[in-house]
């Protein structure tokens, strides 16, 4: 069968978008094989996930994300920016509402968080910090800045769920052999965490910003995680680090994005996410699922313009983070 595909990332966290407002195009046999394939990263194209764009139930449209493993993530706010960007692009609009396997969130088109950069704000609605929405062994209502012995001595964690289930550590130091060694612990110990869990270690810059890195289930260390980012800033609000209704800079491997965590009366939280959706390339393959492993990929197109954006607020970023480095050390 032909195939168009547009590859795409968040903050460096990239994907690879599938059109089926039309037709559905595939049965979950069949998404899962493809996530396996089309995102390793010893093929031809490697991703952190595909993003499948579907009409939706209670909204316009529906976003479904299956990460390299074949399984489903409830949610992925750096994919959801990428996908209301193409869905905003596709219906001529600023804004829209989109369905998720857990709710609906809303997708504005927002001001360049950096010259050039097309920026797209999600605003991530369905969060809570009871634990039942977490599973884990605890006897309290919710786990804020707790230890969890089974995954580190040391280190303190908080429960998230955005909705997709998150921890979240405030750390003074950055180790990604750490962070990988306890990510991989946690989605191994299914009585904690029976449905896995990503893992989130935070570093607290300034007094508006912050330095995130995520274990992600189904994927490993990513260059950022739009959730884990989202669950972070709200965890450095809880903990009194920052303010909320205040907009925080979060810094990672990927560049940039921007948080602006919320709580209401009711002890009800949102976390609005902006930062870039860019298209990086787009083409069409030719391929048999039964031979998934070579297929042919016709002429597409290169976004080269957005490419070099991005590159521009990726040096940024990294300079302004070896500044900090450099005023503390």
């Amino acid at each position: 069968m032909k195939l168009q595909i547009l590859k795409c990332h968040g903050s460096g966290n990239d994907f690879i978008l599938i059109d089926e407002y039309e037709n559905i195009l595939f049965s979950e046999e069949q998404r899962v094989i493809l996530s396996k394939s089309l995102c390793d990263r010893k093929g031809k194209f490697g991703a952190d996930g595909i993003l499948f764009f579907q009409k939706g139930e209670k909204a316009v449209c529906k976003m479904r994300m299956f990460n390299p493993d074949g399984s489903e993530a409830e949610m992925c706010g750096n994919g959801l920016r990428c996908l209301g960007r193409y869905a905003c692009e596709k219906f001529a609009t600023d804004e829209i509402l989109i369905e998720t396997l857990k709710g609906l969130s809303q997708v504005n088109k927002e001001r360049d968080i950096h010259e050039g950069v097309e920026t797209y704000q999600a605003e991530l609605s369905t969060v809570s910090l009871n634990t039942i929405d977490i599973p884990i062994v605890h006897n309290e209502p919710s786990l804020i800045c707790q230890p969890l012995s089974a995954l580190s001595t040391k280190l303190t964690f908080t429960a998230v769920s955005m909705p997709n289930p998150h921890i979240v550590s405030i750390v003074n130091n950055l180790s990604d052999t750490e962070l990988e060694q306890i990510g991989e612990k946690a989605n191994q110990l299914t009585a904690l965490f029976p449905e896995g869990v990503n893992v989130n270690f935070c570093k607290i810059i300034d007094n508006s910003s912050i330095y995130v890195r995520t274990y992600e289930r189904g994927v490993g260390l990513t260059k950022s995680c739009g959730s884990g980012m989202s669950a972070s800033s709200l965890v450095s609000c809880l903990l009194k680090h920052h303010l909320f209704e205040r907009s925080i800079n979060v810094y990672n491997q990927g560049g940039l994005v921007r948080c602006k965590p919320t709580e209401n009366n009711q002890r009800q939280y949102s976390v609005f996410l902006s930062g870039n959706a860019t298209f990086m390339f787009s083409n069409t393959i030719t391929f048999e699922f039964q031979n998934l492993d070579h297929f042919t990929i016709h002429c597409g197109k290169v976004f080269v313009d957005e490419i070099q954006n991005y590159g521009r607020l990726l040096e940024y970023s990294e300079r302004t983070i070896d500044e900090y480095n450099g005023l503390l050390g």
